[in-house]
Protein backbone atom coordinates (compact mmCIF):
# COMPACT_ATOMS: atom_id res chain seq x y z
CA UNK A 1 0.00 0.00 0.00
CA UNK A 2 0.95 3.59 -0.59
CA UNK A 3 2.88 5.67 1.96
CA UNK A 4 0.55 8.31 3.43
CA UNK A 5 1.01 11.77 4.88
CA UNK A 6 0.35 10.35 8.35
CA UNK A 7 2.58 8.60 10.90
CA UNK A 8 3.32 4.95 10.13
CA UNK A 9 1.95 2.23 12.37
CA UNK A 10 2.51 -1.49 12.82
CA UNK A 11 -0.72 -2.96 11.55
CA UNK A 12 -1.74 -6.60 11.84
CA UNK A 13 -2.22 -7.91 8.31
CA UNK A 14 -3.19 -11.34 7.06
CA UNK A 15 -4.26 -13.01 3.83
CA UNK A 16 -7.53 -14.86 3.43
CA UNK A 17 -9.15 -16.09 0.21
CA UNK A 18 -6.65 -14.14 -1.92
CA UNK A 19 -7.44 -10.89 -0.09
CA UNK A 20 -5.29 -8.91 2.30
CA UNK A 21 -7.03 -8.08 5.58
CA UNK A 22 -6.12 -5.47 8.17
CA UNK A 23 -7.05 -5.68 11.86
CA UNK A 24 -9.36 -2.87 12.94
CA UNK A 25 -8.69 -2.26 16.63
CA UNK A 26 -12.01 -0.47 17.12
CA UNK A 27 -14.24 -3.04 15.43
CA UNK A 28 -11.96 -5.77 16.85
CA UNK A 29 -11.92 -7.75 13.62
CA UNK A 30 -10.07 -8.10 10.35
CA UNK A 31 -11.51 -6.17 7.40
CA UNK A 32 -10.59 -6.17 3.71
CA UNK A 33 -7.67 -3.85 3.06
CA UNK A 34 -8.79 -1.41 0.38
CA UNK A 35 -6.99 1.88 -0.32
CA UNK A 36 -9.77 3.73 1.57
CA UNK A 37 -9.47 1.34 4.53
CA UNK A 38 -5.70 1.95 4.56
CA UNK A 39 -6.41 5.68 4.98
CA UNK A 40 -9.12 5.04 7.62
CA UNK A 41 -6.88 2.79 9.72
CA UNK A 42 -4.01 5.28 9.63
CA UNK A 43 -6.34 8.12 10.60
CA UNK A 44 -7.87 6.14 13.48
CA UNK A 45 -4.41 5.43 14.89
CA UNK A 46 -3.46 9.10 14.39
CA UNK A 47 -6.55 10.17 16.39
CA UNK A 48 -5.78 7.76 19.22
CA UNK A 49 -1.98 7.94 19.38
CA UNK A 50 -1.22 11.54 18.41
CA UNK A 51 -4.43 13.42 19.20
CA UNK A 52 -5.27 11.35 22.31
CA UNK A 53 -8.94 10.73 21.45
CA UNK A 54 -10.29 7.84 23.56
CA UNK A 55 -11.11 4.71 21.56
CA UNK A 56 -14.48 4.54 23.34
CA UNK A 57 -15.60 7.81 21.69
CA UNK A 58 -14.74 6.75 18.12
CA UNK A 59 -17.18 4.91 15.83
CA UNK A 60 -16.35 3.41 12.44
CA UNK A 61 -18.94 3.36 9.64
CA UNK A 62 -21.73 4.70 11.83
CA UNK A 63 -25.03 4.44 9.97
CA UNK A 64 -27.38 7.37 9.53
CA UNK A 65 -30.43 7.99 7.35
CA UNK A 66 -30.59 11.02 5.06
CA UNK A 67 -33.67 11.52 2.86
CA UNK A 68 -34.68 7.91 3.50
CA UNK A 69 -31.27 6.68 2.27
CA UNK A 70 -28.93 4.76 4.55
CA UNK A 71 -25.46 6.34 4.65
CA UNK A 72 -22.37 5.65 6.73
CA UNK A 73 -19.81 8.03 8.16
CA UNK A 74 -16.25 6.72 7.80
CA UNK A 75 -15.21 7.87 11.28
CA UNK A 76 -17.37 9.63 13.84
CA UNK A 77 -16.07 10.95 17.14
CA UNK A 78 -18.46 11.68 19.97
CA UNK A 79 -17.90 14.07 22.86
CA UNK A 80 -18.17 12.87 26.45
CA UNK A 81 -21.92 13.70 26.39
CA UNK A 82 -22.44 11.29 23.49
CA UNK A 83 -23.05 14.00 20.89
CA UNK A 84 -21.23 13.92 17.52
CA UNK A 85 -18.15 16.15 17.66
CA UNK A 86 -16.05 15.23 14.60
CA UNK A 87 -17.04 13.64 11.27
CA UNK A 88 -14.21 12.27 9.14
CA UNK A 89 -14.63 11.31 5.50
CA UNK A 90 -11.84 9.10 4.15
CA UNK A 91 -11.08 8.63 0.48
CA UNK A 92 -8.52 6.47 -1.26
CA UNK A 93 -5.20 8.25 -1.98
CA UNK A 94 -6.00 8.17 -5.71
CA UNK A 95 -9.20 10.18 -5.15
CA UNK A 96 -8.74 13.94 -5.37
CA UNK A 97 -10.58 15.84 -2.65
CA UNK A 98 -13.25 17.91 -4.38
CA UNK A 99 -16.29 20.03 -3.64
CA UNK A 100 -18.34 16.84 -4.02
CA UNK A 101 -16.48 15.37 -1.02
CA UNK A 102 -17.26 18.45 1.07
CA UNK A 103 -20.90 18.35 -0.06
CA UNK A 104 -21.10 14.72 1.10
CA UNK A 105 -19.77 15.43 4.60
CA UNK A 106 -21.89 18.62 4.84
CA UNK A 107 -25.03 16.55 4.12
CA UNK A 108 -24.09 14.20 6.94
CA UNK A 109 -23.57 17.16 9.23
CA UNK A 110 -27.02 18.60 8.57
CA UNK A 111 -28.24 15.71 10.70
CA UNK A 112 -25.30 15.15 13.06
CA UNK A 113 -24.37 18.80 13.82
CA UNK A 114 -20.72 18.02 14.62
CA UNK A 115 -18.36 20.85 15.50
CA UNK A 116 -15.52 19.63 13.25
CA UNK A 117 -15.40 18.12 9.75
CA UNK A 118 -12.35 16.40 8.30
CA UNK A 119 -11.83 15.20 4.75
CA UNK A 120 -8.72 13.16 3.96
CA UNK A 121 -7.31 10.94 1.25
CA UNK A 122 -4.31 10.13 3.42
CA UNK A 123 -2.13 12.56 1.48
CA UNK A 124 -4.11 15.78 1.86
CA UNK A 125 -6.18 16.58 4.95
CA UNK A 126 -8.75 19.36 5.33
CA UNK A 127 -9.79 20.29 8.87
CA UNK A 128 -12.86 22.51 9.31
CA UNK A 129 -14.58 24.00 12.33
CA UNK A 130 -18.26 24.69 11.84
CA UNK A 131 -19.61 28.20 12.12
CA UNK A 132 -23.29 27.38 12.59
CA UNK A 133 -24.27 31.03 13.07
CA UNK A 134 -23.01 32.01 9.60
CA UNK A 135 -23.73 28.60 8.02
CA UNK A 136 -20.16 28.06 6.88
CA UNK A 137 -16.94 26.46 8.07
CA UNK A 138 -13.51 27.77 8.94
CA UNK A 139 -10.45 25.89 7.71
CA UNK A 140 -7.95 24.96 10.41
CA UNK A 141 -4.30 23.89 10.13
CA UNK A 142 -4.96 20.78 12.24
CA UNK A 143 -7.48 19.04 14.44
CA UNK A 144 -7.24 20.13 18.07
CA UNK A 145 -6.02 17.52 20.53
CA UNK A 146 -8.68 15.77 22.61
CA UNK A 147 -9.83 17.70 25.68
CA UNK A 148 -11.87 15.78 28.24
Amino acid sequence: MQTLNLPTYNFKLKNSQNKTLIFDKLRKKYVVLTPEEWVRQHFVHFLIDQKKYPETLIAIEKQLTINNLKKRTDILIFNSDGKPEVIIECKAPSIKISQKTFDQIARYNLQLKAEFLIVTNGLTHFYCKMDFKNKTYIFLKNLPDYKS
